[in-house]
């Protein structure tokens, strides 16, 4: 298998990835309000779970967007 086609393969795999943190957000939530620690900060936690998520769609994106460029 060639580098290009791998590239592809990964930025499909980072996608999907992101998607399923999207995915899973609401049902982790509830766990992590039970963390003493984190219980005053959720608004936080959540913002940086959406950020991730955001942030490996858009990386997955992009290097499949750059396979066929």
């Amino acid at each position: 298998m060639d580098k290009k086609k791998i590239n592809f393969y990964y930025g499909i795999v980072i996608t999907l990835v992101g998607i399923a943190v999207f995915y899973r957000i609401p049902q982790v939530m509830p766990k992590i309000e039970t963390i003493e620690f984190l219980a005053h900060k959720l608004v936080v936690v959540k913002a940086c779970f959406y950020i991730l998520g955001a942030m490996l769609i858009m990386a997955g994106s992009i290097r499949i967007y750059k396979n066929y460029k």
